[in-house]
């Protein structure tokens, strides 16, 4: 794409090295999880590529600075539980959140170059919903889910949207257009997903790391979803 330029990065090099190298004020950070709420997420956004392949992403966030402890903190909104801790919405973190492999095995960064007083914009507005205790939607999930179903819905608002209350992706859409800056032109906040995000029309550099493990569990993923769906034709088949 004439307005993206990629980097890719050797699959060998940490996830902290790989956010070392590359993160950027402003910038927006995707991740690829192995979880099973990763996976199904991955799986629910095949159909926004023409081939049906599975996405890359499960996740979103936006990259703030580098701190007085030396770590990167992020800005993001997500379902985080430690013991008996649960966090459900906008939050601060480092960014060293995303360091295990195992975890987080597909990362990219998409740099817009953006000045200054742009990214202090979109870093006020997330610390904006920060204060204000903005909540993580599972109710917009599965508004969105029904429109990546119904491909008609998807212009359309989220039929479950709620005040002050934003899953990853919409999050980060949000604090970017209230800046100015559309990354998903044509579909609303609640409505945008991860991979949108991935496609923007935006310039921008996009450093992808990318592990041939990762690559090969999408692949298993797909041939089990490619399985069910042969079962079930099958299945109609022999009952008409």
């Amino acid at each position: 794409m004439e307005h993206q330029e990629l980097v890719l990065v050797n699959g060998r090099m940490s996830n902290r090295g790989f956010f070392e190298s590359y993160a950027r004020s402003g910038c927006v950070g995707l991740v690829g999880g192995t979880t099973w709420i990763d996976k199904a997420i991955v799986g629910a956004q095949r159909g926004l590529d023409e081939r049906r392949r599975l996405s890359r992403w499960s996740h979103a966030f936006l990259i703030t600075e580098r701190r007085l402890d030396g770590h990167w903190w992020t800005l993001e909104s997500d379902l985080e539980i430690h013991r008996k801790h649960i966090r459900l919405g906008a939050q601060e973190n480092r960014l060293a959140k995303y360091w295990d492999p195992e975890l987080h095995s597909t990362l990219a960064i998409l740099d817009f170059h953006l000045p200054p007083d742009r990214v202090r914009e979109i870093v006020a507005g997330g610390l904006d919903l920060v204060a204000g205790h903005a909540k993580y939607s599972l109710r917009e999930i599965l508004g969105t889910l029904i429109a990546l179903r119904h491909p008609s819905l998807r212009g359309r608002e989220n039929l479950m949207a709620r005040d002050r209350s934003f899953y990853c992706s919409a999050f980060v859409q949000h604090l970017f257009r209230k800046a100015g800056v559309d990354l998903a032109p044509g579909i609303p906040d609640k409505q945008t997903t991860p991979e949108d995000l991935s496609r923007t029309p935006v310039p921008h550099t996009l450093y992808l790391l990318e592990r041939e493990a990762a690559r090969s569990r999408v692949a298993d993923v797909a041939r089990r979803l490619k399985a069910r769906v042969r079962l079930r034709l099958r299945s109609r088949r022999e009952k008409t």
